[in-house]
């Protein structure tokens, strides 16, 4: 009887698919951004498009009721030639600065005890911290002139204690008013940001810079401040950046040395009926802010870079 063999056959390998199915198996890119089209097509539409929408318009003028389409600078060179712009938006970095500044020095301190001294409910303390937040913006803003009006806690109090003889005119509609609406209202967003780069920080770190003898402040200032900066610039950024375009807090608070450049774009875009001006101030706001912020990052990373 003659041997028969049985040749082995190869194991047939993993079928290559082809077309767009292929593509999607052998790119990881692609594939991410096939899960991300749906979030890239909201920014496109809710946030390039506008953007567009109010470039294109900031080149058109006005004329008589009407708005010529012809596309032209003349708006931006109106901006750059009347010192009246230029006043509003020193005005508005200023006020939006010293807001900013002021919440994050006075937040940080709440920040640091709920990561660091609160070990039980640290939850309940942030829902704490963040519940008077939690009302209308404009109610809060209402509140505040109520507090510093002419006949109000503040004057009242200072009256009652005998440190003043009548009320203090210089309280309300102010740039100061402005300022303290603004860093209360905004507290919150600087709160956040600050806890939870606190709360990362490794514990282990600050008990080794204890054993190589450093004191609580030196502590602070080689350990604990420079890991948190990354919380405290997302917190600048969140606060600024919204601030300087307010309209709302310099239109009830602000009187005439509290008006902003966001009143001056909102008076455009309503009575005065001049979009394509507004539209031209809202992106030269924008394209400031940016470059204010693109230099803050650089200037916080060389820190970090020189401190490290």
């Amino acid at each position: 009887m003659a041997d028969t063999t049985i040749e082995d056959t190869p194991e047939p390998g993993p079928r290559r698919r082809g077309g767009l199915a292929g593509m999607l198996h052998r790119s990881d890119a692609l594939r991410g951004y096939l899960l991300m089209s749906p979030t890239l097509l909201i920014m496109l539409v809710g946030i390039v498009a506008p953007f567009v929408i109010l470039l294109t318009m900031s080149l058109w003028t006005r004329s008589g009721f009407e708005f010529d389409t012809t596309l032209t600078l003349a708006n931006y060179e109106r901006t750059w030639n009347e010192p009246i712009f230029g006043a509003l938006l020193k005005r508005s970095f200023w006020i939006s600065g010293v807001a900013t500044a002021a919440t994050v020095i006075l937040c940080y301190p709440m920040a640091y005890y709920v990561a660091f001294h609160v070990h039980r409910n640290k939850m309940m303390w942030i829902i704490l911290m963040t519940l008077p937040f939690w009302t209308s913006y404009l109610l809060r803003v209402f509140a505040w002139k109520v507090i510093l009006g002419y006949e109000g806690v503040v004057n009242s109090g200072l009256i009652a204690l005998g440190f003043i003889d009548e009320p203090l005119g210089f309280l309300l509609y102010s740039q100061e008013a402005v300022i303290i609406t603004l860093a209360h209202a905004w507290a919150a967003f600087a709160i956040l940001p600050m806890y939870v780069s606190l709360e990362k920080i490794d514990k282990s770190l600050l008990e080794a810079a204890t054993d190589l003898g450093d004191g609580p402040a030196a502590r602070f200032l080689r350990v604990t401040l420079p890991l948190s900066m990354p919380g405290i610039i997302a917190a600048c950024f969140l606060i600024f950046i919204p601030t300087t375009g307010d309209y709302i807090t310099p239109a009830l608070l602000g009187g005439p040395d509290g008006v902003m450049i966001g009143n001056f774009i909102q008076l455009q875009f309503g009575p005065a009926n001049n979009w394509p001006m507004g539209a031209t101030l809202a992106i030269i706001l924008m394209l400031w802010i940016a470059a204010i912020a693109a230099v803050f990052l650089f200037v916080t990373r060389l820190a970090a870079r020189r401190v490290a």
